[in-house]
């Protein structure tokens, strides 16, 4: 069996002016965070956080928040995206791939670099009724905005104010909204923050078989064979959890090189097409499809649906549930984009 069991994770209560960090507690010093059922067998006590199973010391109302963030290797490394729940990476235009980071559990300091919306951004977003951010638009994505078909703020309208430029990148890789002004922006706006998305499913254990052709410990994911949009993932057996690097270069924040560590990889087929003359594209989804699922060192074969505006994975038609901690999910035309 791969894998020692899963790491039991507590957050520390912060103000909204701070960060919220995760702290890592050993299993002897969480005897207080068990309670006994009926039947006397022992769980978890606590709450979980809605979008990524990790345990709370309290139970939240802090709603989603969805952010459209840069992936250009002139854009990197990024900054709070380790403390998103869920990414969402898929292409925009050519081989270039954005990414659409889903915040919850905890809310970094500083996001950024932040970048323009895509139509099928905007409809993932609504999937997790989150709050959304982005600076710019394409000409579908901006008839979506200003029809109101969800809450949101965007640099076009807040460049300066609510998003602030580094010195230190160029334009257009330098947009960044701090986790303050995303809540003042919502304030303005009039959007309520409150509100907690309906919460995924999560198992406490994951049981691996024996099989040699389950074993993933490495894969990548690459767009169209470009280098500077190909994933590598390495599964880490003492955090029990996968890291991504690009060019042999680990993704993490670009303040603190918090790495992003994640429990849960979804590369998912969907059908993309091209709709005008500068490359933008539709994705499809709506009709589901193949897909691999990455978990604790191995690879399962699966489906992928559409339920209520959020991508599940599937099999034999239930849904799966995933491991608690951070989940990455790639859209890809077809799953030869991945290796293992």
């Amino acid at each position: 069996m791969i894998g020692a069991g899963l790491s039991i994770w507590l957050l520390t209560a912060c103000s909204k002016e701070e960060a919220v960090k995760p702290v890592s507690v050993p299993a002897e010093e969480v005897v207080d965070n068990k309670e006994e059922t009926e039947d006397g067998k022992e769980v978890e006590a606590g709450f979980e956080a809605p979008l990524s199973g990790e345990l709370l010391e309290e139970e939240t109302t802090q709603r989603a928040v969805a952010v459209t963030i840069n992936n250009h290797p002139k854009a990197r490394p990024q900054s709070g995206l380790a403390e998103a729940d869920i990414v969402l990476e898929m292409l925009a235009e050519g081989s270039v791939t954005r990414l659409l980071a889903i915040y919850q559990s905890e809310q970094p300091e500083k996001i950024g670099p932040v970048r323009s919306s895509r139509d099928y951004f905007i409809d993932l977003a609504n999937g997790y009724d989150a709050f959304y951010v982005s600076h710019g638009y394409s000409p579908d994505a901006k008839s979506k905005l200003d029809a109101g078909e969800i809450d949101h703020i965007n640099g076009m309208q807040y460049d300066g104010s609510l998003f602030n430029r580094s010195s230190e990148r160029r334009a257009p890789h330098n947009s960044y909204i701090t986790w303050a002004n995303i809540e003042k922006g919502a304030e303005m706006v009039s959007a309520s923050m409150d509100t907690p998305p309906s919460a995924n499913d999560f198992v406490k254990e994951l049981q691996v078989g024996n099989s040699s052709d389950s074993i993933a410990k490495e894969f990548t994911v690459s767009y169209y064979n470009d280098a500077s949009f190909t994933s590598t993932y390495t599964y880490d057996e003492g955090t029990n959890a996968f890291h991504r690097s690009i060019k042999g270069e680990q993704t993490k924040n670009n303040e603190d090189e918090r790495p992003v560590e994640l429990r849960n990889i979804v590369i998912m087929e969907a059908k993309h097409k091209i709709v005008d003359d500068v490359g933008r594209r539709t994705i499809d989804l709506e009709s589901g499809g193949n897909a691999l699922l990455f978990q604790q060192g191995t690879v399962q074969e699966i489906e992928w649906q559409n339920e209520d505006g959020r991508l599940v994975p599937y099999s034999n038609g239930e849904p799966i549930k995933l491991l608690p901690g951070k989940t990455w999910i790639h859209l890809v035309p077809e799953l030869s984009f991945a290796s293992y």
